[in-house]
C-alpha cells in the first residue's frame, strides 16, 4: 500500500496551482493500492468552500475534493487558516473537515510521499 499526502497552499481560482494538485490527487486516488490524504492550509482552505458556483466548462474543486473523498481519500483543512478567512465547519464541502497542524504532522509521518502544491 502506498500512502500519498497531497498538501495545498493556493487559492482556489486564480492561480492552477491547486486545481492540478487535485487533478493529481483525483487520478492517484484511483490506482489500486494506494491511499490518498489531502490537507488545506493557507488561501487553498478555501478551495473546500460547500456551495461553489462555477461558469459552465470551468473547473470546481468543491466536486474535484468530492472525487477523492469518494474513493475513501480524507481531506483536512486547517483550522487556523480556516478561522483567518471566516469560514466555519458549517462552510466545507462534503467530506471536508476542520483539521490541525498537529494533525497534518501525523500525515505527514504515515507518508510514503508528500507533494506539496
Amino acid at each position: 500500500m502506498s500512502h500519498i499526502l497531497f498538501i495545498l497552499n493556493d487559492p482556489p481560482y486564480g492561480t492552477e496551482r491547486s486545481y492540478n494538485g487535485l487533478r493529481l490527487a483525483g487520478a492517484t486516488a484511483k490506482r489500486e493500492g494506494t491511499e490518498v490524504r489531502v490537507f488545506l492550509m493557507g488561501d487553498a482552505a478555501a478551495c473546500a468552500k460547500r456551495s461553489q458556483k462555477t461558469p459552465d466548462g470551468y473547473y470546481n474543486l468543491e466536486r474535484m475534493l468530492k472525487g477523492v473523498t469518494a474513493r475513501h481519500g480524507l481531506v483536512g483543512v486547517c483550522g487556523t487558516c480556516m478561522d483567518a478567512r471566516g469560514l466555519t465547519e458549517a462552510d466545507l464541502a462534503e467530506g471536508c473537515r476542520r483539521s490541525t497542524l498537529e494533525e497534518l504532522t501525523d500525515w505527514t509521518l504515515w507518508a510514503d510521499q508528500v507533494l506539496v502544491f
